[in-house]
C-alpha cells in the first residue's frame, strides 16, 4: 500500500513532522510537492519518502488546482491513504480533495489506525478535546495535527523525483494568488522565533507594547499578541499568535497580560517553556505554565529588561 503526502515545504518543519507520522504508518511513502518547493525535492529522501513527485502545471498557489493534482496522482498510485500537514494550506488543499472525490476528510489528527473504516484520534476546539472517530472512505484523507510527533529522519539517502503534469478545468484556476502583500511588521518571523513575548489586553494599548518590544529586542525575540489585540488595532494580524493567527513553537514563550483563552492557548502549545505575567491569579494562563510571575507586567517587564541589561553590562 502507499501513502501520499502533501508536502508544503520540504524545509518547514510541520511538512517534516507530516512526513514522519506517515513514515509510520508502514506503507510505501510518496510526496507531492509545487511550485518553489520542488527545488528541495531531493531533501525528502531522508524522511524515508521514495518518490516525491513535482506538479509542474500550476507554480503559485491554487487550491482548488493543486487538489486537483493530488487526485490524479494518488488515483495513479492507488493510494490507500493521503496527507498533509494541519496547516492553513494543508487543510485547504485536503478540504478540497475531499469534496472532489466526495469522501470524508479528518483535520488535525494525532494518530491514524488504518483499516475499514480507519479510526482516528484528532483535537477539536482549540485543543481542549480529544476527539476518536471512525473514518469511512478511501482512500482515508487526513491533516496531522502540528506537533503531533517530532519531525525525524529515518537514516535514508536517496529520493526519486518525477514530474507530472495535471489536466485543470477553468474552474480549478478560478482561486489563485492574484498580488503578494508583504507583512508590515520587521525583525524575527513569529513562526520560526526561539524566543516570542506577547501581550495581551492586559497591555492596556497601542503605546504600551513599547515595553513589550524592548524586551523582545533584548532576548532577540519576536513580538507576538492576542486577538483582543488585533481586534483593539494595536498590532497588526501579523503578529497574533492562537488558532486564526500563527501557530509557535519557540524553545520560550513570553506571555504578558494574557488570561490563557482556548483560541490563543491552540497558537502557543508548541512551545518548549512557557512564562506567563498576569496580576490575575485565577488567569486560565497559569494552569498551562512552566513558570508564573503574578504582577503587574508594567512592572516585571522592564524588571526584567533592567536585569538583563545589568548582566550584560549595558
Amino acid at each position: 500500500m502507499t501513502t501520499l503526502v502533501f508536502v508544503e515545504n520540504p524545509e518547514d518543519e510541520l511538512s517534516q513532522q507530516a512526513l514522519t507520522f506517515a513514515r509510520g504508518l508502514g506503507d510505501e511513502l510518496h510526496a507531492i510537492l509545487f511550485g518553489d518547493a520542488a527545488s528541495d525535492a531531493d531533501a525528502l529522501g531522508s524522511f524515508g519518502v521514495a518518490t516525491a513527485h513535482v506538479a509542474d502545471e500550476v507554480d503559485d498557489y491554487a487550491p482548488a488546482a493543486w487538489a486537483q493534482s493530488v487526485v490524479e496522482l494518488a488515483g495513479r498510485l492507488s493510494a490507500s491513504t493521503v496527507l498533509a500537514p494541519g496547516t492553513d494550506r494543508g487543510n485547504e488543499v485536503m478540504a478540497y480533495v475531499a469534496a472532489k472525490t466526495d469522501q470524508p476528510m479528518a483535520a488535525n489528527c494525532v494518530s491514524i489506525t488504518p483499516g475499514s473504516p480507519a479510526s482516528v484520534k484528532r483535537v477539536r476546539w482549540g485543543g481542549s478535546l480529544l476527539e476518536e472517530a471512525e473514518v469511512h472512505g478511501s482512500p482515508l484523507l487526513a491533516t496531522v495535527a502540528p506537533h503531533a510527533v517530532a519531525a525525524q529522519t529515518n537514516g535514508a539517502a536517496g529520493v526519486a523525483v518525477e514530474h507530472f503534469t495535471t489536466a485543470l478545468s477553468e474552474a480549478d484556476q478560478v482561486v489563485k494568488v492574484s498580488e503578494r502583500v508583504p507583512a508590515s511588521s520587521s525583525g524575527v518571523s513569529l513562526s520560526d522565533a526561539d524566543v516570542v513575548v506577547s501581550g495581551g489586553r492586559g497591555v492596556g494599548s497601542a503605546e504600551g507594547f513599547s515595553v513589550i518590544e524592548e524586551l523582545a529586542a533584548l532576548l532577540g525575540a519576536a513580538v507576538g499578541c492576542s486577538r483582543a489585540v488585533t481586534s483593539a488595532g494595536w498590532r497588526p494580524h501579523t503578529d497574533q499568535v492562537g488558532q486564526t493567527g500563527t501557530k509557535i513553537s519557540p524553545e520560550i514563550y513570553i506571555a504578558c497580560g494574557i488570561s490563557g483563552a482556548t483560541q490563543h492557548m491552540a497558537g502557543c502549545k508548541g512551545a518548549k517553556r512557557l512564562l506567563a505575567i498576569n496580576p490575575d491569579g485565577e488567569a486560565s494562563i497559569f494552569a498551562s505554565a512552566d513558570y508564573a510571575v503574578l504582577g503587574d507586567l508594567h512592572e516585571v517587564v522592564p524588571a526584567i529588561s533592567a536585569e538583563i541589561r545589568k548582566a550584560r553590562g549595558a
